[in-house]
């Protein structure tokens, strides 16, 4: 668009226009603010070129070569929190606070049903967002991405966009570790006990143990997988006992995480199995559950607290408008191995 000759000064609605941006992201540019990605400050400043003398002066931001520090921090988890949630949680509002930064916390399971994702570049006071699982689709992130509004996903359900930054843990990785220590043992038939479908950890930890099924020259039978709706001990319990009463029952179950497993034992408990002696059984995360066991989980563990203060660092860059070259942060696991798996029965 040239420059308007003869015609009024161009307003913030024209240079919105002229970039396709809201309203609200171009007057945050103009006023030098901080919560406004890279990217988009440079659509907002070539527009203000196009438009020439007409077009309103963006001001310089206060700290230009340095950490932007006003604003808070928004940390949506739209789960309860517990060991699981609870820890990366605390972490990320540790690490916030060594930042000189306030948390505003979204968390609870109500919060899943609540549009938070469209308000939150006009919210005042916040600088930027830590998603934590978030329950939106990949195009709801991509939407509040194009807005300019900096943020951080912690744990994604689904692949994110790969121009999104995101923290997770290794979780084929650790899915593969985990099935060959139970191969390892001289297991064959392997019951799994699969996440959630449409979750990204789920189809990755399976891929994990389907690999390692396959190193040790075992092809994973259709009728010893189940995927639970939701990963928790009731359903591990469910998906457990339709596995062990087959008519030829799996020596070992390999849970999505340590509440299925828990169910898992239940189930195992229930039929008179013993666990190690007729049944190994593992999980997944390393949460406290697994160490209250009786016998105690073989596990794998993810770095929760880690994962937690590495999303706050990505975001403050992002806040800081640093380039991040590493968009998509895997973090490494470990097997723990305790008292629920032990040798197959010949």
């Amino acid at each position: 668009m040239a420059a308007r000759e003869g015609r009024a000064r161009a307003t913030v609605r024209d240079v919105a226009a002229e970039t396709g941006l809201s309203i609200a992201t171009v007057s945050r540019v103009l006023n030098g603010q901080a919560n406004v990605a890279p990217h988009t400050r440079e659509l907002v400043l070539r527009a203000v070129g196009r438009l020439g003398d007409q077009a309103p002066r963006p001001r310089v931001a206060p700290d230009a070569h340095g950490p932007a520090h006003g604003g808070a921090v928004y940390v949506r988890c739209p789960y309860v929190l517990t060991d699981y949630f609870g820890l990366i949680v605390s972490s990320v509002g540790e690490t916030i606070e060594l930042h000189g930064r306030e948390m505003i916390l979204g968390a609870g399971e109500a919060a899943q049903e609540s549009a938070v994702l469209p308000g939150l570049p006009d919210r005042p006071g916040v600088a930027g967002a830590i998603l934590i699982l978030p329950p939106e689709p990949g195009d709801g992130l991509v939407r509040l991405r194009d807005r300019g509004f900096p943020f951080v996903v912690i744990d994604p359900r689904t692949p994110p966009p790969k121009d999104i930054a995101a923290v997770s843990a290794a979780h084929f990785a650790g899915g593969r570790k985990l099935m060959a220590h139970v191969t390892g043992l001289g297991h064959r038939r392997i019951g799994i006990i699969g996440g959630p479908v449409t979750w990204l950890p789920s189809e990755a930890r399976l891929a994990g143990y389907t690999a390692s099924l396959a190193d040790a020259g075992v092809l994973q039978a259709p009728e010893l997988l189940r995927h639970v709706p939701e990963p928790n001990i009731e359903q591990g319990y469910l998906a457990a006992g339709e596995l062990l009463d087959l008519p030829e029952r799996p020596t070992a179950l390999v849970a999505f995480n340590d509440k299925t497993a828990v169910g898992a034992l239940r189930a195992a408990a229930e039929r008179g199995l013993s666990v190690p002696g007729d049944l190994s059984v593992a999980g997944f995360d390393d949460i406290d559950v697994s160490r209250a066991t009786s016998p105690a989980l073989t596990t794998v563990r993810q770095p929760l607290q880690e994962m937690g203060r590495m999303g706050v660092t990505l975001l403050m860059r992002l806040l800081s408008r640093h380039t991040l070259e590493a968009l998509h942060v895997s973090l490494g696991t470990e097997l723990v191995v305790r008292g629920s798996t032990g040798p197959a029965r010949r």
